[in-house]
């Protein structure tokens, strides 16, 4: 592999579709770890399996980090070898994250790049959609190191280098992004649609359909893969009346997440209803419902009893002091109702959203058809920290839609969906870079 662009070739052909390389500090090595980052950030970009609590730290201290196992296979000697120790740490009192045990366990690792404390040294990932990294490292006179080290103005996310678009026609893909919402902001009125299995698009006749006939323009599958939609940019459609002043109609859904802790976990989903729910307040008949606005700091929701609360995080300093912690909904005598722990939610919204578009559109029909806006917003940097600050601050609400139809019958029908949702204007509070972008004039 004597160039950058016969790397990340061969990547590709092993089926890896996002690629990025951190330059090593002396500091980055197999005896202090892989410093990823001043934040959590790095968990949007490094796929990864649950977090956990670490367990094994001296009392009292436990909950001072987390730990989350990565699917890591070295390339050198011309083949591949798994890391099996391989894994995230987070540093919450910090805060960062730390890439360690990718020696250990591994007979083909790189030890003369890794276990040194040379400058120049690069480390390049590759990234597989099923989760798995292919790394690669090399030492400073390496022609991938010099390479990487040559680049003029590369794009950059945290402490990486991104090079997904490396050896395409757009280096780029912030301006590959750009270039396809033009082409699709010129077509106008587009038929709704869904990507179907087959990646051949198909009719879509529900109302939310919006956001199914951009992915489908964009040759995203609903495929249900927890990697990020278009070259590494999670995609979100919003409602508006006009596309030249496009302001969303409703908040702005971020993510969907089901509780799994409280009463909701443990006596089910529709008990939680039962007990917390209220009847239908337009009258339809059988039927109840779980909704509301819930804000962090604000008083007892009158409809079902419950408060918005946060554990384990600290406003004032914008770190967890728990790792332990999590996002409950809770009654007045401190019963867990709903909760949502820290390290189930980290890898939920860093994953998709590290880099994340905001398209607008309109709607007209029979049939239906939806126009998309030239006027669009890309984020870039942000981290879970900032996501629960936004939350501590009222700028994120949890807001519920479920419904028990048929309740007094044998078989009632029970709708869930929990949602944490932000207004339009709020969305730059969640990122450290970016903003409002004309497709058409930009670069």
């Amino acid at each position: 592999m004597n160039s950058l662009a016969a790397l990340i070739g061969f990547f590709r052909s092993k089926g890896a579709t996002r690629f990025f390389a951190k330059k090593l500090a002396p500091n980055d090595n197999s005896k202090n770890q892989i410093y990823l980052g001043g934040d959590f950030s790095a968990l949007g970009l490094i796929p990864h399996d649950e977090v956990l609590i670490d367990e094994t730290g001296i009392a009292g201290s436990v909950r001072d980090r987390a730990k989350a196992k990565v699917r890591f296979h070295w390339y050198a000697g011309g083949q591949f070898a798994a890391a099996p120790n391989a894994q995230l740490i987070l540093y919450p009192k910090y805060p960062e994250v730390r890439l360690s045990g990718l020696l250990q366990g591994c007979r083909n690792a790189p030890n003369d790049v890794i276990a040194v404390r040379d400058e120049g040294r690069v480390l390049l990932f590759a990234v597989h959609p099923d989760g798995t990294i292919f790394g690669f490292a090399c030492l400073a006179d390496h022609p991938v190191a010099r390479e990487i080290e040559s680049l003029t103005d590369p794009e950059m996310l945290g402490v990486f280098v991104m090079l997904t678009g490396y050896g395409t026609a757009r280096n780029d893909t912030r301006g590959a992004l750009i270039e396809k919402l033009r082409e699709i902001h010129l077509e106008g009125w587009i038929l709704s649609q869904k990507l179907g299995a087959s990646g051949t698009p198909e009719p879509y006749a529900a109302r939310n359909g919006g956001g199914y006939t951009l992915e489908a323009r964009l040759g995203i599958s609903a495929n249900g893969l927890a990697e990020p939609d278009y070259l590494g940019w999670e995609i979100k459609q919003f409602g508006v009346n006009d596309l030249g002043k496009p302001v969303a109609k409703s908040q702005i859904t971020l993510m969907t997440p089901e509780p799994v802790r409280g009463v909701y976990r443990s006596e089910g989903p529709e008990a939680f209803v039962r007990r917390f729910g209220y009847a239908d307040k337009s009258g339809k008949p059988d039927r109840w419902n779980f909704g509301g606005i819930y804000k962090v700091g604000k008083t007892v929701h009158a409809d079902t009893g419950l408060i918005l609360k946060l554990t384990g995080f600290d406003l004032a300093s914008g770190k967890i002091d728990d790792m332990a912690g999590a996002i409950c909904l809770v009654t007045p005598q401190g019963e867990e109702a709903a909760a949502w722990p820290y390290t189930a939610l980290i890898d939920h919204w860093n994953r998709k959203h590290a880099r994340a578009a905001y398209v607008p559109s309109v709607f007209q029909g029979p049939p239906p058809q939806y126009s998309y806006g030239s006027l669009v917003s890309l984020y870039e940097n942000t981290d879970f920290l900032k996501f629960l600050a936004a939350i501590a601050a009222g700028h994120i609400v949890y807001d519920p839609a479920l419904k028990l139809e048929d309740a007094s019958s044998a078989r009632p029908k029970l709708k869930r969906r929990s949602q944490f949702r932000i207004s339009q204007p709020s969305l730059s509070v969640l990122y450290d870079d970016g903003g409002h972008v004309d497709v058409m004039s930009a670069a």
